[in-house]
């Protein structure tokens, strides 16, 4: 019988996944999905998304009071989105050099990461965090959260990875 050998213990090649590939990566992504979040929260609220948004972020670290902080906890707030951002992009090309099956298919790839960033901020960041319920308790909130994390952070960071290690499937 020959030899049975998992995707899993296959390396795929990294050539092309450097660090200026990651840190592109992670600033566009981290860039798409917060503007993604300032664009739902206005569609849904018709305010200004930025103070509130950025407020709730720094509130998972900070607890309420920083609703009530000014241009510090703004700030403070994306230097939170953006290192969430990093640690996931970091993550992803990660598991990619690493997890043959990951090069397959970009758009499965995609789509599982972004699924995989919604289960672990919804089930396990953010109920471990200090922030207020975000009232994403309805079906098509918690579709609509993944679609964005699927379509801005999932979607991109797999055709990058395909690209710059050369992949020709899908």
């Amino acid at each position: 019988m020959g030899e049975v050998i998992l995707p899993v213990q296959h390396v795929t090649s990294s050539r092309g996944i450097t660090r200026k590939v990651v840190v592109l990566s992670w600033l566009l992504v981290g860039t798409t999905d917060i503007l993604a979040a300032f664009a739902r929260f206005y569609i849904n609220t018709g305010k200004q998304p930025i103070p509130p948004v950025s407020k709730f972020i720094a509130s998972g670290v900070l607890g309420r009071p920083a609703f009530k902080g000014g241009p510090g906890m703004i700030a403070l707030g994306l230097l939170f989105h953006y290192i969430i951002a990093l640690l996931f992009t970091v993550f992803f090309f990660w598991l990619y050099k690493r997890w043959a099956v990951l090069s397959r298919n970009w758009l499965i790839t995609g789509v599982a990461y972004g699924i995989f960033i919604w289960l672990v901020m919804s089930q396990l960041v953010v109920p471990l965090s200090n922030t207020p319920p975000a009232g994403e308790g309805r079906f098509v909130d918690k579709l609509t959260a993944i679609l964005i994390l699927v379509t801005m952070i999932g979607l991109p960071l797999a055709f990058i990875a395909k690209k710059v290690t050369g992949r020709t499937r899908y």
